[in-house]
């Protein structure tokens, strides 16, 4: 049974992103320069999908905006999840798009397109109704654990109280058309429908097929995991600028003074400027019409689209949203700092600072580690932040 469409599902906040995740969904976060989701779209395309359906909710205009009717000349079909009701409830909504069997992402985790034809390929030549990536890794607890028999998965641990276990759910699938049926006959907890309590129906009387993957399989949960994701990206080169020299890319419609420095790894996207004695890197990602004023200096770094960096400036382990302007002599020192989540704090994590889009610090602003600036706020010149800055908010001396 030959597989042609994929169903990516999209449609969440991604709410332990917050404040990144207050005009934009989860999966148009930047990974290096460019969105999440364009990365899952790039190992689709490759795998040989000729169809997307995307299903969209939480902010939908800013993926539908962005990538349009169709991507790389594949087909686009957009669904609507209304309420955030669980990935079975999302899944759901792509019920009248699919004809046939289907392909089945997440929007917001980074895959190879060898993982998608390993999950595809097994599914095609084998009887079971379903098909799901299995991945080994130290931290599988914190994802969802599984446990095999053979090459059959046995049990699905949505939320372990123990960190002996080493395998997990890869989050790529492969169905039958039945699995709307089965979506329908799975029982709602809290209201929601989650579709790996779907496939634990299924094994429960059929039999559900385990691949084990490899390669890229990164998630960005919390806010610090950006960068990660980053230095993840830019290790592999998925970046889509020219290389110009080792692990450094930088656009054609890019403008780098020669008295600039590009420490690799380091992504420079289309219509950035960087000044005169500015040093970029390394494992920097500049997004498009970004601006580098002379002599600033940026490591373990990402500014996204529109961003503003002024004379002076020092940004280490900072992730910076969109049409944001950090005045001259910027100083964000870089982690380890505590970084409240929520209700929770996470302690030393590597985190410079999250500056939300649309910020403005007039300059001579200093960030303590681990500090978090909502969209629009104002930070006057000579301020000093931490902590959680909320949206809006205007910090004077």
């Amino acid at each position: 049974m030959t597989v042609q469409t994929a169903v990516v599902l999209a449609a969440g906040e991604g709410t332990r992103l917050r404040p990144l995740t207050r005009n934009r969904p989860k999966p148009m976060l930047p990974a290096a320069n460019r969105p999440i989701l364009e990365h899952v779209l790039d190992a689709l395309v490759d795998a040989g999908l000729d169809r997307l359906v995307l299903v969209v909710g939480y902010r939908r205009e800013r993926v539908q905006e962005y990538f349009g009717p169709s991507y790389r000349n594949v087909p686009i079909k957009y669904v609507v999840q209304h309420k955030q009701l669980g990935s079975g409830h999302a899944l759901l909504q792509a019920r009248e798009a699919v004809d046939g069997p289907l392909i089945v992402v997440n929007g917001d985790q980074i895959i190879e397109a060898s993982s998608v034809r390993s999950v595809r390929d097994a599914f095609e030549e084998e009887t079971a109704p379903a098909v799901m990536a299995v991945l080994e890794r130290q931290d599988a607890s914190k994802y969802g654990a599984i446990t095999l028999r053979d090459r059959d998965i046995e049990e699905i641990v949505e939320k372990p109280d123990t960190d002996k276990y080493r395998l997990m759910n890869g989050g790529i699938y492969a169905f039958e058309p039945s699995i709307f049926a089965e979506i329908d006959e799975t029982e709602r907890e809290a209201g929601e429908l989650s579709l790996t309590d779907t496939i634990a129906r299924i094994v429960e009387t059929d039999r559900v097929r385990g691949v084990r993957i490899g390669g890229l399989w990164v998630d960005a949960t919390y806010p610090w995991d950006l960068l990660e994701v980053s230095s993840e990206v830019l290790a592999r080169g998925r970046t889509a600028e020219p290389e110009i020299s080792e692990g450094v890319w930088v656009s054609d419609a890019a403008g780098v003074d020669e008295a600039a420095v590009l420490r690799p790894p380091v992504v420079v996207g289309s219509d950035c400027e960087i000044a005169p004695g500015a040093v970029v890197g390394p494992n920097v990602a500049l997004g498009q019409n970004v601006t580098v004023g002379a002599n600033a200096t940026l490591e373990r770094t990402v500014l996204d689209a529109d961003a503003r960096v002024d004379i002076g400036s020092t940004l280490r382990d900072a992730v910076v949203g969109q049409d944001v302007h950090l005045g001259a002599a910027t100083t964000i020192s870089g982690g380890p700092g505590d970084v409240r989540v929520g209700r929770q704090v996470f302690e030393k994590q590597r985190l410079g600072a999250v500056v939300a889009d649309r910020v403005r610090a007039r300059g001579d602003v200093s960030f303590a580690p681990g500090t978090l600036v909502g969209p629009n706020a104002r930070l006057h010149a000579g301020t000093h932040v931490s902590g959680t800055i909320s949206e809006g908010v205007e910090v004077m001396r």
